[in-house]
């Protein structure tokens, strides 16, 4: 859930906190992951996130500020390729020019998203076309549908069984990348290159 991103007091990313919070899109299996890191020098952020770009921009990931509060930074890794794919959904692509995204590239649609959180009290609701949730359950959030089917990494208003089975994959994906981060492998090397997906 998104609100869980905040609940956590972490210090500067790391190997660690992108493969707990990352796995999934790491692994090419999700479009996009974030979560939230505190940070006392915005230099040595930015650093951070150029030196993780660094590793990860041959594998076809992206790694990006998304909001910054006080000490606080909601970073986004996501893979711009799936984000281009996502957009091509007629329902994705209606809803989010409605709200005003021009949706023909996934940069322009990123900076609007960085635009709405600037200003925005909460979440967008729309930001879980960006995080690779199925169309029909954004929508569903959206429209504020009460009677979600389920609730996992979000409410689910489309196919339960079909998020069920993602949600388990995500979470198995998130174990094997922690039990293999932790026998010596690189976030750089567990990274899945775009074309080996």
């Amino acid at each position: 859930m998104l609100s869980q991103i905040f609940d956590f007091g972490v210090n500067m990313i790391c190997e660690n906190m992108i493969v707990k919070y990352c796995s999934p899109t790491l692994a090419g299996i999700k479009t996009a992951n974030m979560f939230s890191c505190c940070f006392s020098d915005k230099k040595e952020l930015c650093g951070r996130i150029s030196y993780f770009n660094s590793l990860f921009c041959k594998k076809g990931l992206r790694l990006m500020p998304l909001q910054i509060k006080g000490k606080r930074a909601l970073l986004y890794l996501y893979r711009p390729a799936h984000l281009l794919r996502d957009l091509k959904n007629s329902m994705t692509c209606r809803i989010l020019r409605e709200l005003g995204y021009c949706t023909e590239k996934p940069e322009s649609c990123v900076a609007h998203l960085v635009g709405k959180l600037r200003v925005c009290e909460g979440f967008p609701h729309e930001i879980g076309f960006f995080l690779g949730y199925p169309p029909e359950d954004v929508s569903g959030f959206i429209n504020n549908s009460s009677k979600c089917k389920f609730v996992g990494c979000w409410k689910v208003y489309g196919d339960e069984e079909t998020a069920r089975k993602l949600f388990d994959e995500y979470q198995k994906c998130t174990n094997a990348y922690s039990e293999m981060l932790g026998r010596g492998l690189s976030v750089e090397h567990l990274a899945i290159a775009d074309g080996n997906i």
